[in-house]
């Protein structure tokens, strides 16, 4: 943009940014996504993601397969559990387990 056409646009703007003299104590300017960031991250802090919240963020059922054998194989699920996972993952679909977790679900504002 022009420096005449920035000038007529925003001449308090353009006025402190020649001067270098802000109008606003930067002590009184707030960091509103930090906030947001340390109150979300406050909400998710002692939580722990089980099983289906792992399966949640699967695409596809061979996916949400590898993740069940997987927690199985770490000896985080019981074999009966990894069955029932796999039997309601077969006869209900991956649906059944929830709305898919998006990437940074748990860093989003609630």
């Amino acid at each position: 943009m022009e420096r005449k056409r920035f000038r007529k646009l925003f001449p308090h703007l353009a006025e402190e940014m020649e001067n270098g003299n802000s109008k606003i104590p930067k002590d009184n300017i707030k960091n509103t996504r930090a906030k947001k960031t340390t109150n979300t991250s406050r909400k998710w802090k002692d939580y722990h993601p089980d099983i289906v919240d792992f399966i949640r963020r699967c695409r596809t059922i061979s996916q949400a397969e590898e993740v069940i054998e997987y927690m199985e194989g770490r000896e985080e699920i019981t074999s009966s559990r990894a069955t029932e996972l796999k039997q309601q993952l077969k006869h209900r679909g991956l649906e059944s387990f929830g709305v898919k977790k998006s990437e940074g679900y748990y860093h989003r504002d609630l």
